[in-house]
């Protein structure tokens, strides 16, 4: 059973207002553990690096059997809902770890977000497929702009709201942070209340749901689009997730970034990114999503050779605003072209081998990073990861150019035949 258009507006706005709460929860951890981690738990690089990488080999541990599971649900909702929750109370947890003197902290910090990326990998799946299911692929481009502008305004407000209060603190002090906590987890909740007021009709047959898994994923190889895009976006994530924790790292230890500074950082990426939804969408419907994401991928392979060349806090907020233009159309671009790839009758196997093979790099990518730096230097670490985002989004300019010449011989033998 489709949609009605009255539905789906109100689904939009339901998903918005759940977007909004889901923000805010993930502006608390995203922007400010690297910072609760280095200054009041005292981690090294090596326990930065992990923040950044083994959240994704979790999602990696959890993404077939959730994949299994999501594609056997005649409904998503609820689903999605419960292992919301349940990567939400990890939030709690973490109030607790300043309390406990037995262990080191800081790795008690490492495994909480680890496990927390558990029950999250398989929330992400979900509302993947979910949220697929819900908005039609003629709305997507349009309707992920609006959402993603709204949404971004949304984490800049509470980003830069937060850094400010945490100012007020001293840096290693712990219990501002376990407020940060506490209200996420809040939101939290927020969240799963309008994740279940979203409209969702049963599937009314599933011709694909008693396949088992492996054959389903088995037709990955015959999905020629599928496939290239899926090499192309792991080269290009492998570049751009080794220098995640490098540049948490060089703000805080090289540049002495304080919260301030870090929300700084944060507000005048998502300013930027706000200003450039509309044009990245756009250009999307007139160029395709492959093209544009060449033009972002030469954008971000500019960003850790730019900001390496000074610690001056200004010079960052303005290299920040510069890159958060390219983020907004990396993440958008890369999230419509794996929808518009992934075919409806098996969405889900398509989207969870992506977030598989992503969570490899993911899990890699942040460690080959942190090792660069360790053995050689910043500099090379990042200029490391300039030259693989580069690579990667030439090659979505090369997928575009074969694919064309692969369809106009596809489609010349097929008037042959007739």
């Amino acid at each position: 059973m489709g949609y009605s258009p009255k539905i789906i507006r109100y689904n939009e706005k339901i998903s918005i207002w759940n977007g909004a709460a889901s923000v805010i929860t993930n502006s608390f951890i995203t922007s400010f553990i690297p910072l609760f981690a280095i200054g009041v738990l005292g981690a090294s690089n090596q326990q930065v690096g992990l923040l950044s990488s083994l959240p994704p080999l979790m999602s990696m541990i959890a993404m077939i059997p959730g994949a299994i599971w999501i594609n056997r649900l005649e409904t998503k909702k609820k689903f999605t809902a419960i292992t919301l929750l349940m990567a939400r109370f990890f939030l709690l947890l973490l109030i607790f770890i300043p309390f406990i003197n037995f262990v080191e902290q800081s790795w008690i910090l490492v495994v909480m977000i680890a496990l927390m990326n558990l029950p999250t990998a398989i929330t992400t799946l979900s509302w993947q497929s979910f949220i697929g299911d819900l908005i039609p692929d003629q709305r997507r481009g349009q309707f992920f702009s609006e959402r993603s502008k709204i949404l971004t305004i949304v984490g800049m407000v509470v980003t830069f709201s937060t850094g400010i209060s945490l100012n007020f603190f001293e840096q290693n002090a712990a219990y501002p942070y376990q407020v940060l906590f506490l209200l996420g987890f809040i939101f939290g909740v927020v969240e799963v209340y309008f994740l279940f007021k979203h409209i969702e009709h049963k599937k009314e047959q599933k011709v694909y749901s008693k396949e088992p898994f492996s054959k389903i994923l088995k037709t990955l190889l015959v999905e020629r689009q599928y496939t290239t895009f899926l090499i192309c976006a792991v080269i290009f994530n492998f570049g751009w997730q080794m220098a995640w924790p490098l540049f948490s790292i060089y703000q805080i230890n090289d540049a002495h970034a304080s919260a301030f500074w870090i929300s700084l950082f944060a507000v005048a990426n998502q300013i930027s990114q706000i200003l450039s939804y509309k044009w990245w969408a756009r250009k999307a419907e007139q160029w395709g999503n492959s093209i544009m994401l060449f033009i972002a991928g030469i954008g971000m392979a500019l960003a850790p050779i730019l900001t390496i060349l000074s610690t001056n806090l200004i010079y960052l907020v303005l290299i920040n605003f510069f890159t958060g233009i390219f983020v907004a159309g990396t993440v958008m671009l890369l999230f419509n072209q794996l929808l518009r790839v992934s075919p409806d009758h098996s969405r889900t196997a398509f989207l969870a081998s992506y977030n598989i093979v992503l969570g490899a790099v993911g899990f890699i990518a942040p460690q080959i990073g942190v090792l660069l730096l360790e053995m050689m230097s910043m500099s090379f670490a990042m200029s490391i990861s300039s030259i693989i985002r580069l690579v990667g989004g030439l090659l979505f300019l090369i997928v575009v150019i074969t694919n064309d010449k692969y369809t106009r011989r596809k489609k010349g033998y097929s008037e042959a035949s007739i």
